[in-house]
């Protein structure tokens, strides 16, 4: 049974979330430096692995399709007064935490992370080394951009520990990139993740997008086409949200030149039905990976959980978020930084941590992420599990939930029965929306979110 149903997808087509956490972060309210500290003594009586997130807001361009929290220059002197900061924040993070725990996962995330300099680079590393304990195997990931990369800076992200890289590419074709402004060869594409196996790193995650302006079924067709040369570990196939009223950059972009509704959704049935020719496996949402990676293993092995950056294999590590706001999740919370980098350097500056905003994590809170993660990353629920777990009865405690999954039970969805709750093919691209029925925040938000397909 195919994955793709042109009728349910135009019928369930609305916004909503994606789920990298739950209570969702438009949900964060204040949080003190206080809040946390209590967060992170939880955490240290729990133990449990690390995962560090580092935020590095700069790029030298701007990519008109953006959304991300970003400083777009060329001066490259801006780094240093962002690395000075970021080390004393790294420092006050590191005393709060057990030393024992130890860092499995580490990801570069931005802006451009290689907007650093390979010194820099490497000052980071060796700061975030010194100020936590990092395992001997872990995975180490960092965003780059191909544009500003060559063997030097794969050599010195080697030696800085990294073993995961990350390439944001888009769509090759020319006019597309001029639309978007963001020109980048396949030629330089390639040579970067040549380059990157041949120093030893373990995986190449490549970032495309559909929806773009000028783009069309035949143009990404020769897109995927060299996408599939390239043969990258993993892929993650974004749908633009054209939301300038949210994104300023998006505001130059010419919306006659973005393809039509009808459209759009056929270049994503084309590229889904392409990537699982290829071999690849179907993670979910935007997620597609080889079968030997650690995502798809994860999954088949029942273990694979959502974060702040996606998918991930790590599902009991406490998230630190480092840097222009990063976002963290620690004991039972969720926490944000300082968004404004002015006010960030004013906060680390006084001494205090940049929090400024979370959540706690409430037991109905814990319940429903119990639920969304289960049915996001695996696509069927066990009613017993959730059960067992948190001592309710599921029947009586999602009785409204179960009312509305009835209709997408009658629509090919999912199949509903007194046990449990699985995901059919057709079902699994508008997992979003099934998730949304548990959602206990969805009804008062007022919150734009971009369309679950």
């Amino acid at each position: 049974m195919s994955l793709f149903d042109l009728a349910l997808i135009k019928k369930y087509d609305r916004s909503g979330p994606r789920y990298t956490s739950y209570p969702t972060a438009n949900n964060f309210s204040a949080f003190t430096q206080t809040d946390y500290e209590s967060q992170v003594a939880l955490s240290n009586e729990r133990q449990g692995p690390i995962s560090l997130y580092c935020h590095i807001p700069f790029c030298d361009t701007v990519c008109f399709y953006c959304g991300c929290n970003k400083v777009v220059t060329k001066d490259k002197t801006k780094a240093e007064p962002y690395l000075a900061a970021l080390f004393k924040e790294i420092d006050q993070q590191g005393a709060l935490f057990d030393h024992s725990r130890q860092v499995e996962q580490m990801h570069f995330g931005g802006g451009t992370p290689t907007f650093l300099s390979n010194e820099q680079i490497m000052r980071l590393s060796e700061k975030l080394q010194s100020a936590f304990n990092f395992a001997d195997e872990g995975e180490y990931s960092i965003e780059i951009d191909p544009r500003g990369v060559d063997e030097d800076t794969i050599k010195a992200l080697a030696k800085a520990r990294f073993n995961r890289i990350s390439l944001g590419v888009q769509d090759f074709n020319e006019d597309v990139q001029k639309a978007v402004n963001r020109i980048q060869s396949f030629e330089q594409t390639k040579s970067v993740i040549d380059s990157a196996r041949a120093h030893g790193f373990e995986s190449v995650s490549i970032d495309l997008i559909y929806g773009l302006p000028k783009q069309s079924v035949e143009t990404f067709k020769t897109t995927l086409k060299q996408v599939g040369e390239l043969r990258p570990d993993r892929i993650s196939l974004f749908n633009y949200a054209h939301l300038p009223e949210l994104f300023k950059p998006q505001r130059r972009i010419d919306v006659l030149a973005l393809p039509s509704a009808d459209e759009k959704l056929a270049i994503f049935q084309y590229s889904m039905n392409f990537l699982l020719a290829q071999g690849y496996v179907y993670i979910g949402m935007d997620h597609f990976s080889l079968p030997e990676d650690p995502l798809a293993i994860a999954q088949r092995e029942g273990h694979l959980y959502r974060n702040f950056q996606g998918y991930a294999t790590h599902a009991d590590c406490d998230i630190v978020g480092l840097g222009l706001s990063s976002i963290g999740q620690v004991g039972d919370s969720f926490s944000q930084n300082e968004k404004n980098i002015e006010q960030y350097y004013q906060r680390i500056e006084a001494g205090e941590l940049p929090v400024i905003k979370g959540q706690l994590i409430n037991n109905d809170d814990k319940i429903r992420r119990a639920v969304i993660m289960d049915l996001i990353c695996h696509f069927e629920l066990n009613f017993a599990k959730v059960e067992q777990a948190f001592d309710i009865n599921f029947s009586e405690y999602f009785a409204n939930a179960l009312v509305e999954l009835a209709e997408m039970h009658t629509d090919g969805l999912l199949v509903l029965d007194a046990h449990s709750i699985k995901v059919q093919e057709k079902g699994k691209l508008l997992i979003r929306n099934i998730c949304m029925v548990f959602d206990a925040y969805l009804a008062s938000s007022k919150t734009q979110f971009s369309k679950t397909i």
